[in-house]
């Protein structure tokens, strides 16, 4: 373990990470609402904190192994989130406690969007800018971003890109330099922002509101500039316009960028996990539409096909936004939409949940389970796509599961043992660990309401789903400390 070169590289990342404390700074200038000191003390804070890590180890030039990109990533992801806490905890609009300030910057930057803060429309100007720009900086990864400029820092970066993409294809590369991939997934990240920022602004938003919604929607984080989410326009062509760039933000980036590249759409056109993505998505929006309609909730097929498809999209991709109270719609209906969270996006994006490559995976080793009950000598390969999956790939896949749904079950019982009950608790870990950041029962209008204690263990579950189980959990095992 190299931990000289991890500290330098931390401390590098964290000085790097203190300049995005300067546009909301500058936006709080501009709207003159009060809270631009806050943020450059916050500026100044990050950047010494990094300075002081920095000074000891700034000769340090050992080359990172494996094992030091998985401490670099969850180290950086942790006090990442402990610094973006801190104009939140020193602003008095809003002034919040440690937990709650905590609490909001984890939300933020693994893109949960789910928020302990009410009246949002009330916040400074750039308090709303900032919730976003965490939300946009985490979508894509702010290590990724760093990798895209390490060689400028004299440090190498496949071992950082590797410990943070999320999904099974993490030695994949789309260009033969590492850096030049990360640049690629960057520059395609930004178009579309700018893209769902134009159509937000033609659509009849505020360039203000436009922009903001554009980094939350391609980020699939879910924070508003409103209590009310999307619902507070009450704008179908809104609506529509969100439900296309979740979709494109919740596939693999790899595909749009291979679809860039060759001027095509045949790589969207024989992805299986993509198809399948699509396939689940409006299968769960007509049932659920139909639902709807034969209860009555909406007077024509169209409106509840149209609300349906956007709550399921918006779970399914994690996005988290909502257009009406699905919560109180009747039945099934919103434990279905949430269970939907459990299966997420395309790997490679910037959703959260299992991904549907692993959820394919599993049902597919399933069926060969009971086809070797039937035929007990057939060698039957798991496929996926025409192509054969290696068995060391379906096991790591079962091995992620198992470890998700204990991760999932143990922090639900520590919930509701600080005092939760069993439908809030419920809701809030699927939502959190996830990354989905909307829910039901107690949680359905925001998560102020919880304890301290669950607010901290939430935060550690939204921390545990957006590094994908593993990478924060490799650190927890006595195997991956010793030489």
């Amino acid at each position: 373990m190299q931990l000289t070169a991890v500290q330098r590289v931390l401390a590098l990342l964290l000085m790097l990470f203190s300049t995005t404390m300067l546009p909301p700074a500058l936006v709080s200038w501009w709207y003159d609402d009060g809270v631009a000191r806050e943020f450059l003390i916050s500026f100044g804070v990050a950047l010494f904190a990094g300075l002081i890590l920095w000074l000891p180890v700034r000769t340090q030039r050992k080359e990172l192994r494996l094992r030091d990109g998985f401490l670099i990533v969850a180290l950086f992801w942790i006090v990442l989130s402990l610094f973006g806490a801190v104009p939140l905890m020193i602003s008095n609009k809003p002034h919040m406690p440690l937990v709650d300030a905590v609490f909001e910057s984890v939300s933020g930057w693994t893109t949960t969007g789910a928020t302990v803060l009410s009246n949002v429309e009330l916040l400074p100007q750039s308090v709303k800018w900032y919730r976003m720009q965490l939300h946009w900086l985490g979508g894509m990864g702010v290590i990724v971003l760093a990798v895209a400029i390490m060689p400028m820092l004299g440090v190498g970066g496949m071992q950082l890109f590797r410990a943070e993409t999320p999904g099974p294809m993490k030695d994949s590369k789309l260009t033969p330099r590492i850096t030049e991939t990360a640049k690629a997934f960057w520059y395609l990240y930004l178009g579309l922002t700018i893209a769902c920022a134009l159509c937000y602004w033609l659509a009849g938003m505020e360039v203000f509101d436009a922009v903001t919604y554009s980094f939350s929607t391609i980020s699939t984080g879910g924070f508003a500039n409103h209590d009310a989410s999307l619902g507070a326009f009450k704008s179908p062509l809104i609506e529509i316009i969100a439900i296309v760039f979740m979709l494109i933000a919740g596939a693999n980036f790899a595909l749009h960028f291979i679809a860039w590249r060759s001027r095509s759409l045949r790589s969207y056109l024989v992805d299986t996990e993509l198809k399948a993505f699509l396939v689940i998505v409006f299968l769960l929006a007509s049932l659920a539409s139909a639902a709807l309609y034969v209860a009555q909730r909406f007077p024509n097929p169209v409106d509840a096909f149209r609300e349906s498809l956007f709550q399921v999209v918006a779970v399914a991709s994690t996005s988290g936004f909502t257009a009406s109270d699905y919560a109180s719609w009747p039945g099934f209906i919103p434990v279905l939409i949430l269970f939907v969270g459990f299966i997420g996006g395309c790997a490679g994006s910037t959703s959260g949940g299992i991904k549907v490559i692993r959820f394919l995976l599993l049902f597919k080793q399933g069926m060969r389970e009971i086809m070797r009950l039937i035929h007990p000598a057939a060698q039957i390969p798991v496929k996926v796509g025409g192509k054969s999956m290696s068995e060391p790939v379906v096991s790591a896949v079962w091995g992620f599961f198992s470890l998700y749904v204990a991760s999932f079950g143990i922090i639900m019982l520590a919930v509701m043992a600080s005092g939760v009950d069993q439908d809030t608790a419920f809701a809030a870990v699927l939502s959190c660990l996830n990354n989905v950041g909307v829910g039901i029962a107690g949680v359905s209008s925001g998560f102020a309401g919880l304890n301290a204690t669950s607010k901290w263990l939430l935060s550690f579950a939204m921390l545990l789903g957006r590094l994908e189980v593993f990478t924060l959990l490799v650190l927890l095992t006595p195997a991956f400390w010793r030489k």
